[in-house]
């Protein structure tokens, strides 16, 4: 009887995705109308494609700032993903710089994890990804929150702090050496935060927002902190996907942002004059390319060296890269997760 229900429920489940499947809306296409640049807005519809409710696009070159937005209004946050990180980057250089940590330093001086495998991992594994921890906690928690969020659109890392941190105190750190980890650093920012004695929000916020003049971006932790300004994104079915906004992921995915505010990073990582540049600059292998403190250091085919993050949520997608030798820079956010990282590096090539 009792394998008769678990059938029963399989079979109801798959009646439930069959008719998700079979419903599930078309990608909303973008607007013909265009702000800002109008050459750009139409390099940028070559690029990317019609298929995503909004773009916005930043080229900066020592002649200025040229910006674009197809749906969107120059003020209107995406969430921006895992170039987070980068921005966490930038805090654990100034952290160095300021005597407040040690690359060196472990997870288990500044949070709460005595006798963790994880505590004795250090700010520079969390930093380039070789810590030994997963993408995510291996838990049966995060497995379902992961179906929940492919069936529904939910977000899947809604922790706390204090969640993630009793999710990640069993895990083994046998993830192999360039395992990109969102988890590594969500418990790197929150333990530069316990460095300097504040929320990481805040910390961010003085440290790196402030200085940049991004007084437009945020880093929201639970979707009651949104406002009109945050676009709904889009999975690259159409579907409109639930905001990821939450205390542990803020570090490493949470940060949203307009591209006026992206375009003021993009200018100080070109012009080298971003609080914690050191982080741009590559200390450990990643594959094919380096890496610093998050930020990736790539060669092109042909022979270009560009600095470049790239992020992508359930709704979202983003891409930030410099070529300093060029003397330019690019941001492109987009309002659905269909990736648009050739896109960027296609306007960075091209420099228009």
């Amino acid at each position: 009887m009792r394998i008769g229900r678990t059938v029963a429920a399989v079979l109801s489940g798959l009646v439930v995705l069959v008719g998700a499947v079979a419903l599930r809306p078309a990608p909303t296409p973008l607007p013909e109308t265009a702000g800002g640049d109008q050459a750009l807005a139409e390099r940028v519809r070559a690029v990317v494609g019609e298929e995503r409710p909004a773009v916005a696009v930043a080229v900066v070159t020592a002649d200025g700032t040229r910006t674009a937005t197809i749906g969107a209004q120059p003020t209107d946050r995406f969430e921006i993903g895992s170039i987070s990180k980068g921005l966490t980057g930038l805090l654990l250089a100034q952290a160095i710089e300021r005597g407040e940590v040690t690359e060196q330093t472990t997870v288990g001086e500044l949070l709460p994890l005595e006798g963790a495998p994880v505590a004795d991992v250090t700010l520079q594994q969390l930093a380039t990804h070789t810590s030994g921890l997963p993408v995510q906690p291996l838990s049966l928690r995060q497995a379902g929150k992961n179906i929940w969020h492919t069936m529904s659109g939910a977000n899947p890392y809604a922790n706390t702090l204090e969640q993630e941190l009793a999710e990640v105190r069993g895990l083994p750190l046998d993830a192999p050496p360039g395992t990109y980890s969102n988890l590594g650093f969500e418990l790197l920012g929150h333990a530069l935060a316990a460095a300097a004695g504040r929320p990481y929000p805040e910390l961010l916020r003085e440290r790196v927002l402030e200085p940049l003049g991004m007084g437009g971006t945020t880093v929201p932790t639970g979707p009651a902190q949104l406002d009109g300004h945050d676009l709904v994104g889009q999975n690259a079915n159409g579907r409109r996907m639930e905001p990821w906004a939450g205390e542990a992921m803020a570090p490493a995915g949470g940060v949203r942002a307009g591209v006026e505010d992206m375009a003021r990073l993009a200018q100080a990582l070109l012009t080298e004059q971003a609080p914690g540049i050191a982080a741009t600059r590559p200390e450990a292998s990643f594959g094919d390319d380096r890496i610093g403190w998050a930020w990736i250091t790539s060669t092109t085919d042909d022979g270009r060296t560009i600095t470049w993050h790239n992020g992508g949520t359930g709704g979202f997608s983003s891409w930030l890269g410099v070529d300093r030798e060029a003397g330019t820079a690019v941001v492109v956010l987009s309002a659905t997760s269909a990736s648009v990282d050739r896109a960027g590096l296609a306007l960075l090539e091209q420099g228009v």
